[in-house]
């Protein structure tokens, strides 16, 4: 009997000095910050540049940071309810990609930190109180600079001296699209360049929107980013060729898919930029004490075997302007 409640004793003392070992070491295992991703879209080669700048400044993913990810793939409706689904399991940040994905999650939460990685601009959008000063828990970068949409049909122009009539295309369900639509239209009031909009709201409507550019004599088509025409930049493409149609594109995988000029920030870059925020946020800084950051520098993208197949020439001195000409 005094073996066995010696033996008891030694039993119940290793279970006290093996329980908080155990506890410390699944504690040391648990992500300390869980970084939600909120996409209206799918943009994965731009969350593999954020989440390797996020490697890149120390932290080691099931160590120190996990991921939640909720990408919608262009479909809108989805995002109030990812959007809910990362308040509830509690994430540290949420970096949002798209105006849309940014409109939904502030919201949701006025409490969780958000990060924007991309979008239209963010004091017009009501995101945000200013750049400097943004208020509230919203930073991070944005895509659009004064002035962008002008600037794009301007090189459009170059490119097309005799350009009279143009076409844009357009999501309807996109309000940053909706803006940009408007700043087109000033731009090419003033240009005296004859704009003809056409708004789809599925890829469906594709085909009937570039037969109405070709019957009204379009030169060439303004394409007006979003998720969902992101995610379907092969067919745009390939609706330009059939239709013989230079087209004006803001990221550049437009142009690696098939279309002929791109003119925008570099969205690798943004999104590297974007995780810097959520190191100082992580750290103990406030949204609302960080400053926006605009794009600085921009990034012009010829295909010239879009132009040879459209049977276009590009002039010569914007081909040297060109941070890459695919041949």
């Amino acid at each position: 009997m005094k073996r066995w409640r010696a033996l008891c004793g030694v039993l119940g003392l290793t279970v006290v000095l093996a329980s908080p070992l155990t506890a410390s070491a699944q504690g040391a295992g648990r992500p300390l910050s869980v970084i939600g991703l909120l996409d209206a879209g799918e943009r994965l080669e731009w969350w593999a540049a954020f989440r390797q700048q996020i490697r890149e400044l120390g932290y080691v993913e099931g160590q120190t940071v996990a991921f939640e990810q909720r990408f919608a793939g262009g479909s809108y409706e989805r995002l109030p309810t990812m959007a809910q689904e990362l308040v509830r399991l509690k994430v540290s940040v949420i970096v949002t990609s798209g105006s849309a994905a940014a409109e939904v999650a502030k919201r949701v939460t006025s409490s969780v930190p958000i990060v924007l990685a991309t979008g239209d601009d963010p004091v017009g959008a009501g995101l945000v109180a200013s750049f400097a000063r943004p208020g509230g828990n919203i930073t991070g970068v944005t895509s659009i600079s004064t002035g962008l949409t002008g600037k794009r049909l301007q090189v459009l122009r170059e490119s097309f001296p005799k350009l009279s009539r143009l076409a844009a295309l357009w999501h309807r369900d996109n309000a940053a699209s909706a803006r940009q639509v408007q700043e087109l239209q000033s731009a090419a009031r003033a240009a005296k360049v004859a704009l003809q909009v056409l708004g789809v709201k599925s890829s469906d409507e594709f085909p009937a929107a570039f037969s109405a550019m070709t019957q009204e004599r379009a030169q060439a088509v303004f394409v007006i980013s979003d998720p969902f025409v992101f995610n379907e930049r092969r067919r745009l493409a390939e609706l330009t060729f059939e239709h013989r149609l230079p087209s004006m594109h803001g990221p550049s995988e437009y142009v690696d898919a098939g279309g002929l000029i791109s003119y925008a920030p570099s969205y690798l870059d943004l999104f590297r930029r974007a995780a810097i925020y959520v190191d100082k946020i992580l750290k103990g800084a406030k949204p609302a004490d960080l400053p926006i950051e605009q794009p600085i520098t921009f990034e012009l993208v010829i295909n010239l075997k879009t132009a040879k197949a459209l049977g276009v020439t590009m002039p010569r001195a914007l081909l040297l302007r060109a941070n890459r000409v695919i041949e």
